[in-house]
């Protein structure tokens, strides 16, 4: 490739690169500008210190925990990446996935971020599959032992309804118990749509159920801090898992994100429905907005030093 032709690549990675953190800082402010943040102050002033340490302790284990669930992949397809760094691309591409969706986050990211770090997309699928199957199932299972005996009584007009629930919940309890099994005793690699993907081990589908699962109840422990603990711990764990599910089962009312919805229309009516949405709001500012002002920035630290290191590699030739 000629020089001419090396500084039209690098011009346009640059242009990319501002478009990109433009949008990142356009996605931060109309958030920010979202949140109605004197419920959020107040639902703090009103809190101990203590409270709010905890669900901030609580999110913090949470994405420590996912983003080892990439290091599975590593260990499956043996590539050599630093387990820091594929921690550091994990979490980024996890972030992002919360704010900005599955397909732009938890896929296009970790693609951009492996490639940049010699993976080739082969073995990058297979890491970006192994990651997004670790976190559904555990919430298989999860799931499958909640709906057994809903803590949660769904509203008129909410399909599946208790009796399709409990269905579910066997269902999801047969795929769980399967899933090991088949890993342990059966066949070693599939093909999907031309590429290959290795199975794991009996036992690493074991960790993986293990770590999802403590992750999701991760999540639902930091809601019952938030939500003062006057939620037993089983409702707001199955008004989570509701909520993951809610944007294909069930209709969700314009103007509320799913998971506001969910808990207002599943939690107890006599929890005060400001001081629900306040606690929400604060969940979102702890688990959504923080991480991905953090993830920006170490993101825009990795294009940097790319940019600089590929300059420094175009003067060397």
């Amino acid at each position: 490739m000629s020089g001419r032709k090396r500084a039209a690549w690098r011009w346009a990675g640059g242009l990319l690169t501002l478009v990109f953190f433009a949008a990142v800082v356009l996605l931060l402010t109309r958030q920010v500008r979202s949140v109605e943040w004197d419920q959020v102050l107040d639902t703090m002033r009103r809190r101990s210190v203590a409270e709010l340490l905890a669900a901030t302790l609580l999110a913090m284990a949470s994405f420590a925990l996912y983003s080892c669930f990439d290091l599975l992949g590593r260990r499956l397809t043996g590539h050599a990446l630093p387990a820091g760094r594929v921690m550091t691309i994990n979490f980024i591409s996890y972030v992002f996935n919360l704010n900005i969706g599955a397909m732009v986050g938890g896929v296009a990211f970790r693609y951009r971020l492996y490639s940049r770090f010699g993976l080739g997309a082969e073995v990058i699928t297979q890491v970006v599959a192994m990651s997004m199957f670790t976190n559904w199932i555990g919430y298989v299972l999860l799931a499958g032992l909640v709906f057994l005996r809903p803590p949660v009584s769904l509203p008129g007009g909410w399909l599946p309804g208790a009796i399709g629930l409990r269905v579910l919940a066997g269902t999801l309890l047969a795929a769980a118990a399967a899933y090991p099994l088949l890993c342990a005793f059966g066949r070693r690699r599939w093909t999907f749509r031309g590429r290959a993907l290795d199975v794991p081990s009996g036992r690493m589908a074991v960790l993986q159920i293990g770590m999802s699962t403590l992750n999701w109840m991760l999540i639902a422990a930091m809601l019952f801090i938030l939500l003062e603990q006057k939620i037993a711990f089983p409702v707001v764990l199955g008004s989570l898992l509701v909520a993951a599910m809610a944007g294909v089962i069930a209709h969700i009312p314009a103007g509320l994100g799913v998971l506001e919805a969910v808990f207002i229309a599943l939690l107890p009516a006599w929890y005060p429905r400001s001081e629900l949405l306040a606690a929400l709001l604060t969940f979102r500012a702890i688990y959504y907005l923080l991480p991905l002002a953090l993830a920006g920035l170490i993101y825009l630290n990795i294009e940097l030093r790319a940019n600089k290191d590929g300059r420094r590699m175009a003067r060397q030739t």
